[in-house]
């Protein structure tokens, strides 16, 4: 482990695991999805609550997560938080059939929600203290891989468990993997290089030379966070990003299972065709990113692969409605997925470029605003299909990419946020 830049590295490496585990505990419900409104007679609406919880739960604890990632360190809180996964994850399949099963369910998604709120601030305090500036595309890229990943494995995991075994085994399943990743972080986690003793000199000295010094840094605080521009505009864009983005974690393996008509096998595996296309998206657009600021600064490198990705997204989901053939769509809709996420990584990149020491906060205040994105379109989806059509829901996604790509017009990310 002492060879130039493996740390870091594999510290990255690491956090693209557990960034794969969290989506597989939140993906799992959808692909439960059936079986569960089945067993309690819930309607899609009411289905709808239930995946709104989660996200409320991890949308409202996004800023104080980070600031205990800021306060606290990295390490420890992503530790404990795979324990709370764990026991709620466990919980979300414990609950039996009696009257008050659905805020009972609705309760424990919400505090399973709240318990990963801390993984991306947390990560993101991570890329502020470990990676140097020129690196951060590329590791932001590799950590949000885990999104797609995670979320492309589950459809035919759950489902290979669910057949096998209910619904019930693939939650515990899903709380298990995450103990065992949380554990290995603890084991291989420090909060800053100086505190790991298997960094060499040189890769510390390359770290240093990459990471723009700041002096001693106060906490910034919220009022502060919440008047700058930048934080502003980039929380309104991942708001739009969020709200597309969670079509596909909520309601996309429904809607090809019972609009589309494709059976629960088929289903499964067209199903991780967006979340694979999530995983390359972001890997490619990390790359992409650090490659185009190095040669014309991150006002393009960052700000206008942005703006362009969610652009593209924009258009390949408002085409996706339009293709009679179901496979088809699916490709292209998986297209809009994949284009999105070419994003991603500007996000996290920016905003940890700007808060120095309080990246987790920072991040955290931005990563709400996806998240409540996320609670509109879990509830706001089943509505609009019922009086529209599905069409109608992918229709307001593409939209709100529209929205969500031009804020990137506004961010300046050379710019700190006042107080540092």
């Amino acid at each position: 482990m002492k060879r130039h830049g493996s740390v870091r590295w594999a510290l990255i490496a690491w956090l693209f695991v557990i960034s794969a585990v969290a989506y597989l505990d939140r993906v799992n419900i959808s692909i439960a999805g059936k079986m569960i409104a089945a067993e309690y007679g819930f309607t899609n609406q009411q289905l709808g609550w239930v995946f709104s919880s989660f996200v409320m739960g991890y949308a409202l604890f996004q800023a104080p997560s980070g600031r205990i990632a800021d306060r606290f360190g990295a390490r420890r809180a992503l530790a404990l938080a795979a324990v709370w996964w764990a026991v709620f994850s466990a919980l979300s399949a414990l609950l039996p059939a009696f009257a008050l099963v659905l805020p009972a369910l609705i309760l424990v998604r919400f505090a399973l929600g709240a318990g990963e709120s801390i993984v991306y601030p947390a990560a993101n305090r991570i890329v502020a203290q470990w990676i140097p500036v020129p690196e951060r595309g590329l590791a932001n890229g590799l950590i949000f891989m885990g999104v797609g990943v995670g979320a492309g494995i589950t459809p035919p995991l759950i489902t290979a468990v669910m057949l096998r075994y209910g619904w019930r085994a693939s939650f515990i399943v899903c709380g298990l993997i995450g103990l065992a990743a949380g554990a290995v972080w603890l084991i291989i986690a420090r909060d800053s290089p100086d505190g790991h003793r298997w960094v060499s000199e040189t890769e510390r000295a390359q770290i240093r030379a990459g990471i723009p010094a700041r002096g001693a840094e106060e906490p910034l605080r919220w009022r502060v966070i919440a008047a700058n521009r930048n934080v502003r505009f980039l929380t309104l864009s991942y708001f739009c990003y969020g709200y597309s983005a969670y079509i596909f974690f909520t309601w996309f393996f429904i809607y090809l299972s019972t609009v589309r008509g494709l059976d629960l096998k088929v289903s499964a595996v067209y199903a991780m065709l967006p979340f694979l296309a999530m995983a390359v998206g972001s890997g490619l657009g990390g790359l992409v990113s650090d490659r185009l600021t190095k040669r014309y600064g991150r006002r393009i490198g960052r700000c206008g692969l942005a703006g362009v990705g969610i652009g593209l997204a924009a258009l390949f989901i408002a085409a996706g409605t339009q293709v009679e053939s179901a496979r088809l769509a699916t490709l292209v809709l998986a297209g809009g997925a994949g284009t999105l996420y070419l994003a991603q990584s500007s996000f996290w990149s920016v905003s940890a470029d700007i808060a120095g020491s309080s990246a987790g906060a920072v991040s955290g205040v931005m990563n709400m605003g996806a998240q409540l994105g996320g609670v509109v379109t879990a509830s706001l989806t089943p509505w609009v299909a019922d009086r529209f059509g599905w069409t109608g829901s992918f229709l307001v996604a593409a939209g709100l990419c529209v929205v969500g790509a031009a804020a990137w017009i506004a961010v300046r990310p050379e710019e700190p946020v006042a107080g540092i």
